[in-house]
């Protein structure tokens, strides 16, 4: 009994009647409480000795690491209407089998030789501008004999005007002389006239010298004549000369012009096959779209558009696929808190749903049923939930993922960082304290 109480009552009850008071009132049962007591104490600070792997625990869902092996939709490039399906949802196809096969709907592309009257304008202008080609080499042979021509000419009025000028030095040298003569005559005239004053010379000899001397002075004009002419025809020459050269002119711009015209119809026609040619392309590549194929090996899961006959648009989504190979990943998200303790290649404990496990968070080596995994990348924007996304892939060392794994599935993700006593564990769990901040020796590459 506790004895608590000055009035005791152990010689009122008989403790032989009753086992259980019997058994508790025992010296052994005193002993061997005390001696669990003092195990539990050694044990309770023995476990708390114990090292325990720090983890934050978060949830995700599986994907892939590359973004070409995600569930993705097919879509149509062209608006159309639905003619016939070849698939079912759950079908597998290969790359490059028909899916679906849709018809036309605008009325620009309605004609069934569209392609073969497109390649027929094409033709027509190409024989458009192969004869403004023709034209162009014919004003070009234009414009050099035009070029002939004024050389040819210009040459025959400058050999006139070497000539002239050799006749005007000549006309130039008898009119000195001619001046000459009739100074001589007029000297022998007045010296006549003088000895037919004095009686001397007869009236007979003086009119001779007045004959020599008049016919000497028609000589000097006639010269003078002769070389003022050939001066004039010189003039004649040079202005000649540059009519040619303005009429050479004329006739060259009025060539060139037409050249440059012709060329510029050339250019506009040489624009519009260009133009054409790129219509019948266009053309042509849409005759592809009315067949639309799997993009890559995989699977139809879901067919976005029902029936024969409905309409869709561009860019509307026909189907969803999944591809047949793809490499999984898991994506999670931590709390801004806890993202300086992520770096790139940290190990993490993987449990999937769907496959059993029993887990131990702070011995991550004695649980059961998960699968390591290393941080492959780390988001650097916060996502619309309010967390970082984080990539894993698997671990190359660990042992590897289900084969039956499914992308969408979701995991629960437990992100190992340091090795701590529990008994520190408890105290920061207490107080609430955030895990120690953590990064690997070994780590090199930047969050």
């Amino acid at each position: 009994m506790l004895n608590i109480s000055n009035n005791s009552v152990a010689t009122k009850i008989d403790t032989n009647a009753y086992s259980a008071l019997k058994k508790v009132e025992s010296k052994i049962t005193r002993r061997l409480t005390i001696k669990i007591v003092k195990w539990s104490v050694f044990l309770f600070f023995i476990v708390s000795m114990m090292p325990w792997t720090q983890n934050v625990r978060t949830h995700g869902n599986l994907t892939t690491l590359n973004p070409d092996q995600r569930p993705q939709e097919i879509q149509s490039v062209i608006s159309g209407r639905v003619e016939a399906w070849k698939v079912k949802e759950g079908d597998f196809v290969e790359k490059g089998d028909t899916i679906v096969l849709i018809s036309e709907v605008k009325d620009a592309y309605f004609d069934n030789n569209l392609l073969q009257r497109t390649e027929n304008q094409i033709r027509l202008k190409q024989q458009s501008s192969d004869s403004y080609g023709k034209k162009i080499d014919a004003q070009n042979r234009q414009l050099e004999a035009l070029n002939n021509n004024r050389t040819l000419e210009i040459n025959k009025i400058l050999v006139k005007i070497e000539q002239i000028k050799l006749k005007i030095q000549n006309d130039s040298i008898a009119y000195k002389a001619a001046q000459l003569d009739y100074s001589i005559a007029a000297y022998q005239y007045n010296r006549m006239d003088s000895l037919y004053n004095q009686g001397l010379k007869s009236l007979a000899d003086l009119e001779a010298r007045r004959m020599k001397a008049q016919q000497a002075k028609a000589k000097e004009v006639a010269a003078k004549n002769t070389w003022e002419s050939d001066k004039n025809e010189l003039q004649s020459l040079r202005i000649e000369l540059n009519n040619i050269n303005a009429k050479f002119q004329s006739n060259f711009a009025k060539v060139l012009s037409e050249k440059l015209t012709t060329e510029t119809d050339k250019f506009d026609t040489e624009t519009t096959i260009n133009k054409l040619e790129n219509q019948y392309a266009n053309y042509e590549t849409r005759r592809g779209f009315y067949v639309i194929t799997a993009p890559q090996d995989g699977y139809v899961t879901k067919l976005l558009v029902q029936g024969i006959g409905e309409t869709v648009k561009e860019g509307e989504a026909l189907l969803s696929f999944m591809p047949k190979n793809y490499q999984l990943a898991v994506e999670v998200y931590v709390d801004p808190i806890d993202l300086p303790l992520m770096n790139v290649g940290e190990h993490v404990r993987l449990q999937f749903d769907g496959w059993p496990a029993i887990v131990f968070s702070g011995w991550p080596g004695a649980s059961y049923g998960t699968y390591g995994g290393e941080i492959y990348a780390i988001d650097q924007f916060i996502s619309p939930n309010g967390k970082y996304r984080l990539l894993v892939r698997p671990d190359s060392k660990d042992h590897p993922w289900p084969k039956d794994l499914r992308v969408g599935g979701g995991t629960n993700a437990m992100i190992l960082l340091n090795d701590v006593p529990l008994w520190y564990e408890l105290w920061r769990k207490v107080n609430g304290f955030p895990p120690e901040f953590y990064k690997p020796i070994d780590s090199n590459n930047k969050k």
